[in-house]
């Protein structure tokens, strides 16, 4: 559990907490937000909330930890400047001693974004005057950055060089072209209906990726079908044609998003939706395979761990009467902060724990040792998730959602082969 608020942490709450950019968002077009470092917020959506709420106990394992509902207002400064503030919702103060916000930007000492970059909005302590100087300068590169941002749009994939001075997980937020696009669309929106709306309630969500320094993120578009029960006849024409087009009505899943450093050209990868549409089933292979691999060696320490987590999702999903995940995404991720290098002329003790595959891919005089790694693999996104339960639904399924297990089975048997073929 959090630890619980002070007296003085409640009122910093209450006072406002800016949300900021969430930069691990590879997938997804509704925007995602940080809260705090181990806290997401999303838009509300009455169905995933609902799910949220009344999850089955066995899949809590594998969904994110749902931490509660605040309200969110849109904000302007005096120069413009747009901002998302979050708020207890009425009444709701009691809920806040599950949420740590230890790590919370209050809104009196902000970053702020605009919808063309982040930007250093003044402190306590920093003269308007040189703000205002700061952002006419901001300003005349404008033009630049928003040629910049529509080529970024337009790239599929696309790879950064990491400056080698400071650290690599921070220099996510300068690149991570989805999260830039999320953002300028959410705030667009919210701006265009400023005049009629400035309260939304956000979810507050567990941050999956807070435990890891570097982390690589896989998010899979699961399922032979991903259009909702209550979808239109256009929507459903254009979900269909997606599925056919795609390695989801031939294997169940398809590539939605991946963001992977590779330490041996020192570069982040990124790949979006549009791309992973394209990929046929070789391709989709290839694409498992690039997320494993880090530019040296492939983390094949990683494929136990997650086949085995995919196989017991499969297996708790396969009990689950009537839910239907249309839409949702699987994340799995796991740190991509190169492992120890240890001599190989060492002494036996440093070198007993080497594993058999470490040892064939070294090379010279340094060996992989491989330390603990985890990976986690979690289900995300139930806009359009039903269920019996939910008592509103018109159309009611009965057994368990054959395509997302279609998906996971392919899934797994993918990354065997991966793991295999790598092993011979």
């Amino acid at each position: 559990m959090s630890p619980a608020f002070g007296a003085m942490e409640v009122e910093h709450y209450s006072k406002g907490v800016l949300l900021e950019p969430f930069v691990h968002q590879v997938g997804g077009h509704s925007c995602v937000l940080r809260f705090n470092d181990k806290t997401i917020c999303k838009p509300l959506i009455q169905r995933e909330h609902q799910f949220y709420e009344t999850l089955p106990t066995e899949m809590r394992k594998f969904t994110p930890q749902y931490e509660g509902v605040v309200s969110v207002s849109f904000e302007e400064d005096e120069d413009g400047n747009l901002c998302l503030i979050a708020y207890p919702l009425n009444g709701d103060h009691d809920n806040l001693e599950n949420l740590d916000n230890s790590d919370c930007e209050p809104k009196s000492k902000l970053l702020r974004w605009t919808n063309k970059k982040t930007m250093l909005l003044e402190n306590e302590k920093i003269s308007k005057e040189w703000v205002r100087q700061h952002r006419k300068e901001e300003k005349m590169k404008s033009h630049k950055l928003e040629e910049e941002f529509e080529w970024l749009k337009k790239s599929e994939v696309l790879y950064y060089t990491v400056e080698k001075k400071g650290n690599v997980s921070s220099q996510f937020k300068h690149h991570n072209p989805w999260s830039m696009k999320c953002h300028q669309q959410q705030l667009q929106r919210m701006k265009e209906n400023a005049k009629h709306r400035n309260q939304y309630k956000f979810i507050l969500l567990e941050n999956l990726t807070s435990r890891y320094e570097v982390p690589c993120v896989l998010d899979l578009k699961m399922g032979t079908r991903q259009h909702g029960d209550d979808a239109s006849e256009e929507k459903k024409a254009n979900q269909i044609r997606k599925c056919q087009q795609s390695t989801s009505a031939v294997i169940g899943v398809r590539v939605c998003g991946m963001q992977v450093y590779q330490a041996g050209t020192g570069q982040l990868m990124f790949m979006n939706k549009y791309h992973g549409r394209k990929l046929s089933v070789q391709g989709f292979k290839e694409a498992l395979y690039q997320f494993f691999h880090n530019g040296k060696y492939l983390r094949r320490e990683l494929f136990e761990s997650v086949i085995k987590k995919l196989t017991e999702l499969k297996s708790v999903l396969e009990k689950q009467e009537s839910y239907r995940f249309y839409s949702s995404s699987l994340l799995i991720i796991y740190d991509g902060k190169e492992r120890q290098e240890v001599a190989v002329d060492s002494d036996p003790e440093d070198l007993e724990d080497l594993s058999e595959e470490s040892s064939d891919e070294s090379a010279g005089a340094y060996a992989y040792k491989p330390t603990a790694s985890t990976v986690d693999v979690r289900m995300i996104d139930f806009a359009h998730t039903t269920c019996k339960y939910y008592g509103e639904d018109s159309v009611v399924h009965e057994g368990q959602d054959t395509g997302y297990v279609f998906g996971l089975q392919n899934l797994i048997d993918i990354i065997k082969e991966i793991r295999d073929e790598s092993s011979e």
